[in-house]
């Protein structure tokens, strides 16, 4: 009988389940080149402490492992500074990862070194949609996608995945021309909880996210600014968050979440939090 590759299987249904393994890259040669994005104008000048960051990085795959799930890691390279953010690569739906399609110069490298890693574990994936995605506007839920509209994420790979996945309801959800990616801006916690910040979306958009979401946490422009939403779940209501962001985090507590505050104020400089810096293979 064949034996299955150890690191093969994928199975990711919806963004809160039991995480189980990911797939991280420590932030070597993190910097901010040419800004990219609202956050990496903000900090051009002071830029990244790499010491600093890696500190930071090191400390939060600690808690990962502590609460049981298997960290992958994908070597860092010199010529690629965003690629610490792993979770814009690529994207599970269900038992399928899908590999996104970057549209900035600066990232477009990280597909190909990420296409070579699969490869060498033999983990399956799928190509690229047309036009182009990234992994940060793409939640799913069930039977349901979200995709987040703005400048990373065309409409030609909105019309792909609903081809792709004709078992889904593929979601487009507009967003405001200044906002980097949907899970800067939403979070689902739970079947009926999210995080959100409403002026990024239309009216449309928001009543969609709390006709299916009757809880909803709201942030404002400033809690968004520092990466708010960018929460990661870690399974039965147990999330990793900011110690700064205390009002949401205390809301959360109020909710019975489970806090885990953790440093992460250099990495959020370049644009991406925790939910960033993951890649989900599996959540029970």
């Amino acid at each position: 009988m064949e034996e299955t590759a150890p690191h093969s299987r994928v199975s990711c249904t919806n963004e809160y389940g039991s995480l189980k393994k990911v797939i991280v890259t420590p932030p070597d040669y993190m910097k901010i080149t040419e800004p990219i994005n609202e956050t990496q104008k903000h900090y051009k000048n002071s830029n990244i402490n790499r010491e600093r960051a890696a500190g930071e990085h090191a400390g939060f795959l600690d808690i990962l492992r502590k609460n049981g799930v298997e960290v992958l890691e994908l070597p860092a390279f010199p010529d690629l500074p965003e690629q610490v953010f792993t979770r814009d690569v690529a994207f599970a739906v269900g038992e399928r990862l899908v590999l996104a399609s970057m549209e900035e110069p600066v990232r477009q490298g990280e597909s190909e070194r990420l296409k070579e890693w699969l490869d060498m574990y033999s983990i399956p994936y799928e190509r690229s949609p047309d036009g182009h995605i990234e992994g940060g506007d793409v939640l799913t839920d069930g039977d349901v996608i979200w995709v987040g509209r703005a400048k990373r994420t065309s409409s030609d790979a909105v019309k792909d995945l609903k081809k792709r996945f004709p078992g889904y309801s593929v979601e487009p959800l507009p967003l405001e021309e200044d906002i980097l990616h949907l899970d800067c801006v939403l979070s689902i916690l739970d079947q009926e909880t999210t995080i959100v910040y409403p002026p990024a979306f239309s009216e449309g958009g928001l009543r969609k996210i709390k006709t299916r979401y009757p809880v909803t946490i709201p942030v404002t422009e400033n809690e968004r600014f520092y990466m708010g939403p960018n929460i990661l779940s870690l399974g039965n209501r147990t999330v990793v968050s900011l110690p700064f962001q205390e009002r949401m985090n205390n809301e959360l507590r109020s909710l019975g979440f489970h806090v885990i505050e953790h440093d992460f104020s250099e990495i959020i400089k370049s644009g991406g939090s925790f939910r960033c810096c993951t890649l989900p293979l599996i959540r029970d």
